[in-house]
């Protein structure tokens, strides 16, 4: 009930919790009038019914192109533009004070993980799914000559260059002026080491050495 509660506050004030936001191209233009495709059959709006919401909206020159079946709720979002759609993880705990059965349901339900604060039973697999929830990556950086320091990595988004690994130790070595090249070692390498530039695409624990000019 509670968690209910909660969805339906936070989804009042825009907040859409583990929701993709709607595949719909939405751009306003000055003139030319509203012109709107469908990429896909849509059981929920039409385009009578999107030339009237953004006739309430007073948008009368607009460009959309919608790419999946999405409801009026979704659309509207789009022509709002101002959600938010964040991934969240509910945390069941006191797992210890029930049943197997009970704890097996809860444990099915999505984007939820069952835990005990007081026997400190699964407590590893929280950090787990928060660690891929966040979607972050550890990467280790080394000095030439020594070996890689694993005890304190650089916590960057997944999905990060070596130029947001530069400016997470100091900004100046993202500089093309000041950076020369960066050897790779990891997942994200076809060989190790590999030289590579400020573009590359880390992945999780790879290490990095940077090289200034």
């Amino acid at each position: 009930v509670q968690k209910t509660l909660l969805e339906k506050e936070l989804d009042a004030v825009g907040i859409r919790l583990n929701r993709k936001p709607p595949n719909v191209s939405f751009k306003a233009k000055k003139t030319g009038g509203i012109v709107f495709n469908a990429t896909v059959p849509l059981t929920h709006i039409d385009g009578k019914f999107v030339y009237a919401i953004l006739h309430d909206y007073k948008i009368h020159n607009a460009d959309i192109l919608v790419r999946e079946d999405v409801t009026i709720d979704e659309f509207i979002d789009v022509v709002e533009g101002n959600r938010q759609y964040i991934r969240c993880i509910n945390v069941i705990n006191k797992i210890d004070s029930v049943t197997i059965e009970d704890v097996d349901r809860l444990a099915r339900i999505p984007h939820a993980v069952v835990i005990s604060c007081n026997q400190r039973l699964n407590i590893e697999f929280l950090i787990e799914r928060i660690w891929d929830y966040l979607a972050l990556c550890r990467i280790y950086t080394k000095r030439r000559g020594s070996p890689p320091d694993f005890s304190d990595p650089l916590i960057l988004r997944g999905g990060a260059s070596v130029a947001d690994a530069c400016r997470a130790i100091h900004r100046s070595l993202a500089d093309p002026t000041q950076f020369k090249y960066a050897m790779v070692w990891g997942l994200s390498t076809k060989h190790d080491p590999q030289r590579v530039g400020l573009a590359h695409e880390l992945i999780d624990e790879d290490v990095i050495q940077i090289m200034k000019k």
